[in-house]
């Protein structure tokens, strides 16, 4: 039996695109269970804020640690972390603390997420991502041996502007997104 993990952003919930999607993406590549996990924080804007967005992370990760207690990752054959901007941190905290080799999907990625060495998987960052270095980002997915991919002019939501290329950024996302579930 396969699962597939969902971790939201703090403003980017389950329903938004790349959730919602990635979500019917993993079932369609055979995750029979689809697992949201449904942490939540209240304490304001985190951007620039190391100190906030610390104390985020720490309040995501205790939620996330009692959410996934009684989850047996044994009785699955394949595990899959999709995760966006700060559940990418989350994500990777979590699988390592555990051992867990799971496959990571992260959509924008924090900086943070890489003191959690995330492995096997890929990652889409915005150019114009105003909460990550984009570059720094290629460079940790590279080191990290993830595949990378930037969208061009694209935000925290991997979005432009504009709807038709962020419709077909999307439709570009989901299909990379189905060939690593598939792996």
């Amino acid at each position: 039996m396969k699962a597939a993990f969902l971790f939201p952003g703090i403003g980017y919930t389950f329903d938004r695109p790349l959730l919602y999607y990635g979500r019917k993406i993993a079932a369609e590549c055979g995750y029979e269970e689809i697992i949201p996990v449904p942490y939540s924080w209240a304490g304001g804007n985190l951007r620039g804020n190391p100190e906030k967005m610390r104390e985020a992370f720490d309040a995501i990760f205790a939620q996330t640690e009692q959410l996934l207690k009684n989850v047996d990752f044994t009785a699955y054959s394949q595990v899959a972390f999709i995760s966006k901007s700060v559940g990418t941190a989350a994500a990777a905290a979590y699988a390592e603390k555990h051992g867990l080799k799971v496959t990571h999907i992260l959509y924008t990625p924090l900086e943070e997420t890489f003191l959690f060495h995330p492995e096997n998987g890929l990652a889409f960052i915005g150019t114009k991502d105003p909460w990550s270095d984009s570059d720094r980002i290629v460079q940790l997915c590279l080191q990290a041996g993830l595949t990378v991919r930037g969208i061009e002019d694209g935000n925290h939501s991997l979005e432009t502007g504009n709807a038709l290329v962020d419709i077909g950024t999307l439709m570009e996302v989901m299909k990379e997104t189905k060939r690593a579930l598939r792996l």
